[in-house]
């Protein structure tokens, strides 16, 4: 049988899910074609969605009209805001999901949204015509047709597992690798690697000694992932626990080294450098006595626990028994042991900003394909390369994310500009604006670009408009509100901070470390009045002003950095220029350039091994 879409997604992890979802939203008739209908969304390693800049990435999702937030704050059973200590800059939210609700709710979801079909099969080999996609077979023998293809295969190409000297084809435990699809897209000169990653021993709770463990309750106040006016709180919310690993249980996995496929040269590949196996650990940290773990609920009514801080491949035996040297674990039963996985993976410097193939018109890669660890990441890739392929089909200006607009645009500028020699994981430290890309104002920077693109319906835009309206309101009554320090002083005196000698405006006083809205609004009642005015979402508009009131010079002289090195990213070079044939460029840069053919001189300043002067090279030919 042949069927014909507009655009195929493979794989249907979290890559795959928003891409389909922003194609078929979009209008475009979409199909998802992934190997279990019953493991869509599914997390393959922690059941946790957020944390350190990837809590960003999914409210960026959400303000692009994508899913990842709604799903997370309804399968939710614990809730944090990570790095509360420091600014809003650095604010993360991470939430504990149920993993089995998780993977329901994204199925209804995709079931429901029109123009998208799924698909329950495995795909054997993209068809290419004049370096063009037209479309793909399956192991079903079914011939797909396609304007685009979107490939979000995840770890399962040609996936190897590893558990000691133990080696099992498939892409998730108990699931099957996919093969041929990697070389069927290789033959058209596209390069791939190899690489590898690992996820923890799977605990039953009945075994754990609480008692011998601290536990980490979430946090229960209005933060919540979807900028939708969204109940917050679903399910039952359910506590974590720490512990640490001892001297006992290093010794036993010194022991069991010989037979670990990280050290004995079974494995090849490269693995996380920021998640690294607890073997790693002890060889890069010998002087380490203790290394903190984390237990995990994987559900709400679950007695599956993932331990976090705990990836290995060393064979099982050994897991256990160092693991039984913790206190809390000493009686330890598991469901399954930590394995290693190795898979293909593509050059990301061979897409552009879209995603989309330099070798092959209207193939898109998404996710850990890309060379990326994690679910916020994948997603993140997924809805930028969704909505490109539904562009592709029916016209329109390329959709890209600068590096000033969205975390997402500093990863996808960071795989195709630099590529990766490592699992690429995204930390607030790899953007150099992220004052103007905090966890609160996503929807402020994204919702209205989605909304022109047509991916976000009215309802999600009119909450905008409402919300920025409001905050507005609030900063603006600061700027022109005057406070008398005869009123207001003892106040201060209370807040201890300095009392005023003559008067000023509110704003003034909100900008001091000791006075927040909220201790203004208690004694002067005009700004109460203002406040009251604001009837929905309430906590999260002000939290939002006073962050901009607060660190308004912050941002002010950020987002004139910012300004003034858009000049490069306006000046345009892609196609220009025969870098090998300009010999005032170094030979490492006429290389690098040749490889990634930048876009512009911006993209070209952030390429490994391109120096300034190679810079002003460009420059002056160009003419500036």
């Amino acid at each position: 049988m042949d069927f014909k879409y507009d655009v195929i997604v493979i794989g249907a992890g979290h890559a795959g899910c928003e891409a389909a979802a922003a194609a078929a939203n979009l209008g475009s008739k979409t199909c998802l074609i992934t190997m279990d209908m019953n493991k869509i969304g599914q997390m393959s390693c922690n059941p946790a969605i957020g944390g350190i800049a990837k809590g960003q990435i999914v409210r960026e999702i959400d303000a692009l009209g994508g899913y990842m937030g709604l799903v997370t704050d309804q399968t939710a059973i614990q809730f944090r805001i990570l790095n509360r200590s420091k600014g809003p800059a650095m604010w993360s939210p991470r939430a504990q999901c149920d993993r089995n609700k998780f993977i329901w709710t994204w199925r209804e979801i995709l079931e429901n949204i029109p123009n998208l079909h799924i698909w329950q099969d495995t795909v054997r080999e993209i068809l290419v015509e004049d370096g063009k996609i037209i479309g793909l077979t399956t192991l079903l023998d079914v011939t797909f047709r396609a304007k685009c293809i979107v490939l979000t295969a995840g770890t399962f190409l040609n996936g190897l597992m590893h558990v000691g000297r133990t080696q099992l084809a498939g892409g998730r435990m108990a699931e099957p690798a996919s093969y041929e699809l990697t070389e069927s897209i290789a033959k058209h000169g596209i390069e791939y690697g190899r690489m590898k990653t690992g996820t923890p021993v799977r605990i039953d709770g009945r075994s754990v000694h609480y008692e011998e463990m601290e536990t980490q309750d979430g946090e229960n106040d209005f933060h919540k992932f979807s900028f939708m006016d969204t109940s917050v709180r679903h399910l039952k919310q359910l506590p974590c626990w720490t512990c640490f690993t001892n001297e006992e249980t290093h010794r036993v996995l010194r022991e069991g080294l010989p037979d670990s496929p990280l050290f004995n040269g079974q494995i090849q590949s490269i693995g996380p450098r920021y998640c690294p196996s607890i073997e790693t650990k002890i060889v890069t940290f010998p002087d380490k006595e203790q290394h903190q773990l984390f237990l995990e609920p994987e559900g709400e009514t679950t007695q599956e626990l993932y331990l976090n801080g705990f990836s290995s491949s060393l064979p099982m035996e050994i897991q256990i028994e160092a693991l039984r040297k913790i206190p809390a674990f000493k009686d330890l039963v598991i469901y399954r042991p930590g394995y290693a996985i190795e898979y293909d993976y593509f050059d990301p410097t061979q897409l552009k900003h879209t995603l989309e193939s330099k070798n092959i018109e209207n193939l898109f890669f998404a996710g850990q394909v890309n060379g990326t660890t994690g679910y916020e990441e994948a997603a993140g890739q997924g809805i930028v390369a969704g909505i490109n392929a539904h562009i592709n089909c029916h016209g329109g200006e390329p959709f890209t994310l600068a590096r000033d607009e969205a975390y997402i645009g500093v990863l996808i500028d960071d795989l195709v500009t630099k590529g990766v020699d490592e699992p690429y994981r995204m930390f607030t430290s790899r953007a150099e604006y992220r004052i103007l890309l905090r966890m609160d104002d996503a929807d402020m920077r994204l919702t209205e670009k989605a909304w022109k693109l047509g991916i976000v319906k009215a309802d999600r835009y009119e909450l905008l408009k409402r919300k920025r309206e409001a905050i507005n309101s609030i900063v603006s009554f600061t700027r022109n509100y005057s406070m008398k320090p005869a009123l207001i002083n003892p106040v201060l005196e209370t807040l201890g901070t300095t009392p005023l000698r003559q008067g000023c405006k509110l704003v003034e006083l909100i900008n001091r470390p000791q006075v927040t809205i909220y201790n203004m609004a208690e004694h002067v009642d005009a700004f109460r009045r203002e406040l009251d005015k604001v009837t929905e979402r309430k906590e999260e508009i002000i939290e939002a002003a006073e962050i901009l009131i607060k660190y308004e010079g912050y941002i002010g002289r950020e987002r004139i950095i910012a300004d003034k090195l858009a000049r490069l990213e306006s000046i345009k070079i892609k196609g220009k220029f025969d870098y090998n044939s300009i010999q005032s460029l170094s030979t490492e840069a006429r290389q690098k350039l040749v490889k990634i053919d930048p876009e512009t001189i911006a993209q070209a300043s952030r390429i490994p091994g391109v120096s300034p002067s190679d810079i002003n090279v460009l420059l002056v030919l160009s003419g500036r």
